[in-house]
C-alpha cells in the first residue's frame, strides 16, 4: 500500500497563516543567512543525486507540470501545496505510483520554503500569487519555475527581478516557445536576412471561452483556506465565479486572456526579433459578447509601436471557428492558416512568415505566395522544464529569463492599462515605465493595494 500522503492544513485566522510581518517578508540579516544555506548548489552534492521538487498549485497547468518534472530522471517531485486541499486526494496516488510513494502535501506554501530539503519551488498558482510566491522562494533560497505571467502589476514584476538578482537564483518563466525547437528555427531563418526587414507584426490571440456560471456567494467549501487563496488580493466574499479556473477574467487576479494565452505570443515575437519594449502602445476592446460577471475583455486590440515596425495583437474569446489546442491544430494540417488562432505573421520586405503554437510550426512563403519552407515540432513544455534543471546544476541563465518574462508580461500590463485608460501612452522602454503621464502611472493601475499581511516587500 502506498504512503498515504500527508496533508497538513491552517485556518484563516491561525498563528500560522498570519505571521509577523519580519516572519512573512524575511527582512534583515536572517534571510540572507538562510538563502546564503539552503541555496542549491551542485558543487554540494553527488551528480547523480536528483533535483528536489515543490509544487505550488496543483490544479490545471499544476497537474501538467507535475507530470513534466516526473518524467525528469533527474529530478523528484516530492512536495505539493495548495490551498485546496481536495485537489491532493486525486493527485498525490497518481504522483506516488510513478516516484513510489506519495508526496507530502501542504496546505500552506509557506512549510514547504521552510523545509531546506526542497532544491526547487515550482509556482502554477494564480496569476495575483505569482511574484510574491517567487520572491518568497527566492529569500527562502529556492531557485524557482514560475508560470506565466510574472506579475500582477509592473512594480511587483520589478520586484521579482530585483529578488532574483539579490539572491542569486536560477528562475525560469513558463513560456516555453523560446525553448521549441521549430521557434528556434523560425529565429535563425528570420536572423539570416531571407525575410528583409520586418515592419509589421500580427499577433493573433483567438478561441471561445464558456460564460461563467455559478455567481451565488457561499461560505469556501471545507478544505479550502480561501484567506491564503486570496493572499495579496483585496478580500471578497467566495464565490465559484471566481475561484479555480474563472480567476483568469477578473482584474483583482489576472488580466484576462492578453495575459493568460496572448503573452505566449507576444513573448515569441519579442524573441524571433530580439525586440526591448515598445515606445507606445494603444489598445482598445470590451465586453462584446458575453453578458455574465467576468471584467476583462472578451474583444480586445493592441498595437505596439517600435522604431520602424508596428506589432498588431488580435484577440477574441467567442470564435469557435479559430483553433488553439493541439488536437485542434492537429486537425488543422490541410485547412488554411488563418483558423489558426494562436498564429504571429511577419512581415518582411522580401518574405511572409507564419507560425504558430503548439506545435504548429512555421512556413514561409515568396512574394508571389508560394510556400518556399514548412517545420513542425513537438511542444516544448517538457524541453523548458529540462532546461531549468540544468540551469540549476549550472547557475546559468534559463531559456526564458526572469528579465524577458517580465519584459513579455509588461506588454500585456501596457495593453490593459491603455485598454482601461481609453487613450495611447508613451513608454519609456528603457524603465517600462509611462512617460510624463500621472495617470497612466497611479498606484492602482502599476502597483496593486495589497492586503495585509500578503504584501511585496519594498526591500526584498
Amino acid at each position: 500500500m502506498p504512503q498515504e500522503h500527508i496533508t497538513r492544513t491552517s485556518d484563516a485566522s491561525g498563528s500560522y497563516a498570519r505571521p509577523s510581518r519580519r516572519e512573512f517578508i524575511g527582512l534583515g540579516a536572517g534571510v540572507t543567512a538562510m538563502a546564503a544555506a539552503n541555496a542549491f548548489s551542485i558543487n554540494t552534492r553527488n551528480a547523480n543525486e536528483k533535483i528536489i521538487v515543490g509544487l505550488l498549485g496543483v490544479r490545471n497547468r499544476g497537474r501538467e507540470l507535475a507530470r513534466m518534472f516526473l518524467e525528469q530522471k533527474d529530478a523528484d517531485l516530492a512536495f505539493l501545496a495548495d490551498p485546496d486541499t481536495n485537489l491532493f486526494r486525486h493527485l498525490s496516488p497518481r504522483i506516488g505510483a510513478i516516484r513510489g510513494e506519495e508526496p507530502v502535501c501542504e496546505q500552506d506554501f509557506r512549510r514547504l520554503l521552510d523545509n531546506p530539503a526542497i532544491d526547487a519551488i515550482v509556482i502554477a498558482t494564480p496569476d495575483h500569487w505569482h511574484a510574491l510566491g517567487a520572491i518568497m522562494a527566492c529569500q527562502a533560497g529556492k531557485d524557482v519555475f514560475v508560470e506565466k505571467p510574472t506579475c500582477h502589476s509592473i512594480w511587483e514584476g520589478e520586484k521579482l527581478v530585483e529578488a532574483t538578482e539579490k539572491y542569486g537564483r536560477v528562475v525560469q518563466v513558463g513560456l516555453q516557445n523560446r525553448s521549441m525547437p521549430c521557434v528556434l528555427a523560425a529565429r535563425a531563418y528570420i536572423q539570416s536576412g531571407e525575410l528583409g526587414d520586418v515592419h509589421f507584426v500580427r499577433v493573433m490571440n483567438n478561441k471561445a471561452r464558456p460564460p461563467l456560471t455559478g455567481g451565488a456567494t457561499s461560505e469556501p467549501p471545507e478544505g479550502v483556506n480561501y484567506d491564503l487563496w486570496l493572499g495579496p488580493a483585496a478580500d471578497r466574499p467566495f464565490s465559484a465565479h471566481h475561484f479555480h479556473y474563472n480567476w483568469h477574467w477578473f482584474w483583482q487576479y489576472s488580466g484576462g486572456d492578453i495575459m493568460n494565452d496572448g503573452v505566449h505570443q507576444l513573448d515569441i515575437v519579442r524573441f524571433l526579433l530580439d525586440l526591448p519594449l515598445p515606445e507606445q502602445v494603444y489598445s482598445t476592446g470590451g465586453k462584446f459578447f458575453f453578458t455574465d460577471a467576468q471584467e476583462t475583455p472578451d474583444t480586445q486590440t493592441a498595437l505596439y509601436d517600435y522604431p520602424s515596425l508596428t506589432i498588431s495583437l488580435e484577440q477574441t474569446l467567442w470564435t469557435r471557428y479559430m483553433k488553439k489546442d493541439p488536437h485542434e491544430i492537429e486537425q488543422l494540417k490541410n485547412t488554411p492558416w488563418n483558423y489558426n488562432g494562436t498564429r504571429i505573421e511577419i512581415y518582411g520586405t522580401k518574405q511572409h512568415l507564419i507560425l504558430a503554437r503548439h506545435g504548429g510550426g512555421w512556413e514561409a512563403f515568396d512574394g508571389n505566395g508560394v510556400s518556399l519552407h514548412r517545420e513542425r515540432s513537438e511542444r516544448a513544455d517538457r524541453i523548458h522544464v529540462a532546461n531549468f534543471l540544468e540551469c540549476m546544476r549550472s547557475r546559468a541563465t534559463p531559456a526564458t529569463s526572469i528579465i524577458e518574462g517580465h519584459r513579455s508580461t509588461l506588454l500585456c500590463i501596457h495593453g490593459n492599462i491603455s485598454c482601461r485608460l481609453g487613450r495611447a501612452l508613451k513608454i519609456d522602454s528603457a524603465t517600462g515605465a509611462f512617460q510624463g503621464d500621472a495617470e497612466a502611472n497611479a498606484d492602482f493601475l502599476v502597483r496593486r493595494d495589497y492586503r495585509d499581511p500578503w504584501r511585496v516587500p519594498e526591500q526584498v
